[in-house]
């Protein structure tokens, strides 16, 4: 890298976090006035509540950078071409015989570091703190009744609840049902625990107090009481919230797809897809971005900038309303996630070949 190469990656990397430190600053703001009252009631004490905040707005912080990845970027690297062209360091670059082109590949190497980060933090960072993401601010102490998600297990047993309670992992009233494969039976208890050790759910006062013969996964320690073992169906997945698997691995979304009886199949295929063109439509943003503002060197480059973000703005719309179609089976999910790429593409690199040299 040159001089002038490091000092625009320096332009874009510095950019990047005014960007990215000045949004979430907003959020953490604006977020917190709203809610400071419902953390207030949940924990008393000065130093326990700051505590409390800084936890929450911590894992809330890895969501919403992964919400805004694209939109940093895409400012980082505006701010940096609007900040040489205003400084007039552009001009003196082309007269040395540096193109434009040539002078934008440390923005642009920056921008794809970051997209990289971005889908990084998609697939390493927000699956293993999921857990945290999805939990109510207003039950820290796990006295909030919450409603149970049904759910099959891999061996096809379908496990389903009333309502439960995070204090002491209860389901109450809590059903079973076991395959063809396994008797059909259906069970139904009063209430039921998740006991962690065991990889079990404890059945109390349950219908039928007693089976001829007990299949595997069921255990009887006495009449209406048994042992239900799981391979996944623990507390956290009865009752996490519907739209849970938003913060899941693009692994293990496929792992959903390839079940038979998995649930919201369509917005599940259309969210896998999405991760697949993801890093395309980031820099698709980018380098359309950059065109708007280099393609006509004599605009003000404030119009340029705003063009920029009204760009930017149709650009999410689109990619909203294409996912939507797609989760309503208005189109394929494949359709749905590349029908931008199809729609921007074009346009994006006919701008930047447009960019005078």
């Amino acid at each position: 890298m040159t001089l002038i190469d490091r000092k625009l990656f320096g332009s874009f990397l510095k950019a990047y976090l005014m960007c990215l430190v000045s949004l979430l600053s907003l959020y953490v703001v604006i977020d917190l006035f709203t809610k400071l009252d419902d953390f207030a009631e949940q924990v008393h004490g000065l130093g326990p509540l700051v505590r409390h905040i800084a936890s929450y707005y911590g894992y809330q912080s890895i969501r919403i950078f992964d919400q805004l990845s694209e939109s940093i970027v895409l400012l980082a690297a505006t701010f940096s071409v609007v900040w040489v062209q205003r400084n007039n360091e552009l001009l003196p670059l082309l007269s040395a015989g540096v193109s434009t082109r040539r002078m934008l590949r440390p923005v642009l190497f920056g921008a794809a570091l970051m997209l990289g980060a971005g889908v990084a933090n998609q697939e390493l960072v927000i699956p293993r703190v999921a857990d945290a993401l999805l939990v109510d601010k207003s039950d820290l102490n796990g006295d909030k009744a919450i409603g149970v998600q049904g759910t099959y297990e891999p061996n096809g047993v379908h496990v389903e609840g009333g309502q439960a309670s995070r204090r002491g992992l209860e389901v109450s009233p809590f059903f079973v049902a076991l395959p063809e494969s396994m008797s059909g039976v259906h069970l139904s208890a009063k209430r039921a625990y998740y006991l962690p050790d065991r990889s079990s759910w404890l059945m109390e006062e349950t219908s039928p107090a007693s089976l001829d013969s007990c299949p595997p996964v069921l255990e009887q320690p006495a009449p209406g009481r048994y042992y239900l073992k799981v391979e996944e169906t623990d507390f956290e997945v009865l009752t996490r919230n519907k739209n849970w698997y938003m913060y899941a691995a693009t692994a293990r979304l496929r792992e959903l797809l390839d079940r038979p009886n998995g649930r919201r199949q369509p917005a599940i295929a259309v969210l896998f897809h999405m991760r697949m063109t993801r890093p395309v439509l980031g820099w698709l943003l980018v380098v359309t971005g950059l065109g708007l503002i280099l393609r006509n060197p004599a605009r003000n480059i404030f119009v340029g900038a705003g063009l920029c973000l009204v760009m930017g703005a149709v650009f999410f719309a689109a990619i909203f309303a294409c996912r939507q179609l797609g989760d309503q089976e208005w189109l394929s999910p494949a359709m749905a996630a590349w029908l931008p790429v199809m729609l921007f593409g074009p346009f994006a690199f006919t701008l930047f070949d447009a960019v005078h040299t």
